[in-house]
């Protein structure tokens, strides 16, 4: 990993004695249960020996942020509006990051319960596979011209620039699909988590990037064979999960042979996943502020952070 020369580089015991004294609710297992992602592994221990220490730095940002406001309006002489810390999580598929966002929501929610909390996913800046399949790119989901760059890029201005209620596409990882006319709204938060492969992207044919909206940045990271043996892993238990549910996307793969669907997985993972991660999403890992590293069963070995 040649990404250390820019990074402090944390094991476990020296980050975990960073989590500082705040007074906050303890986080049950049944919590943790309720932000897993599907097929996810997580403990209190890393709670207590990971996240609780990125949520202290997460929040020293936020109050340095909030001051860099109150100075630019000091400067100004006017008052100047609201706008939220936004803090981007990006990573390869199941690698974790759905897990990290919502852990990471849930422990600011708890230590700081007069701050709006909000995350969302750019699951649902995909195009919807009807217009994937009409630019001939299905067989493209998840790499960058499958996603409605523009979209995103205006909801991420209209956030930043305080706008009072902005509406987010949501997608259904049961159909496979973005929802039709279904949004989650932002009514100016606080603090704004915003978790996809492509956050950290720089697209060729943009002039304002993604990132050019974050506060702060996190990359969960893992070697690639240990993502596709996660990946593998989440497939099965949704074959187990969707042979009850035709309209599930999987339930053609649950219904049939067992083998085959497996081969299909190891060709999209390698076709697809892989190459997106090699070519498109592990170049942008030097560009985050904060690295979690993970071992085998998911468990983070290392924590790296940006010196500058």
């Amino acid at each position: 990993m040649a990404v250390t020369r820019n990074y402090y580089v944390f094991n476990r015991d020296k980050w975990q004695a960073l989590h500082g004294h705040t007074k906050e609710a303890e986080i049950s297992d049944a919590d943790l249960q309720s932000v897993k992602a599907f097929n996810d592994k997580i403990s209190l221990t890393d709670v207590r020996e990971i996240y609780r220490p990125l949520r202290r730095l997460v929040y020293l940002y936020f109050k340095s942020f909030r001051q860099k406001r109150q100075t630019l309006a000091h400067f100004l002489d006017q008052r100047v509006g609201p706008s939220p810390f936004i803090i981007g999580i990006a990573g390869s598929v199941a690698v974790g990051k759905s897990t990290t966002a919502r852990l990471l929501n849930l422990l600011l929610k708890r230590a700081y319960p007069n701050l709006r909390i909000e995350s969302i996913t750019t699951d649902g800046f995909l195009y919807p596979n009807a217009e994937l399949t009409r630019r001939g790119i299905l067989d493209r989901k998840g790499f960058p011209e499958s996603y409605d760059m523009p979209r995103l890029l205006s909801m991420l201005n209209a956030v930043k620039a305080g706008a009072a209620d902005v509406p987010v596409p949501m997608y259904d990882h049961q159909t496979y699909d973005v929802l039709r006319d279904q949004f989650i709204h932002l009514e100016r938060p606080d603090i704004l988590i915003v978790e996809g492969i492509n956050v950290l992207q720089l697209p060729s044919n943009s002039q304002i990037y993604v990132s050019d909206f974050f506060d702060f940045s996190v990359y969960v990271d893992a070697d690639p064979a240990l993502i596709e043996e996660w990946y593998l892993d989440r497939f099965g238990a949704l074959l187990d999960t969707a042979f009850t549910d035709p309209d599930d996307y999987y339930y053609q793969y649950a219904i049939g042979n067992r083998a085959d669907a497996f081969a299909m997985a190891r060709r999209v993972w390698h076709d697809v996943n892989l190459k997106n991660l090699q070519e498109y999403i592990l170049p942008t890992r030097s560009r985050a502020d904060l690295i979690l590293h993970k071992t085998a069963h998911h468990r983070i070995d290392r924590v790296y952070l940006r010196k500058y």
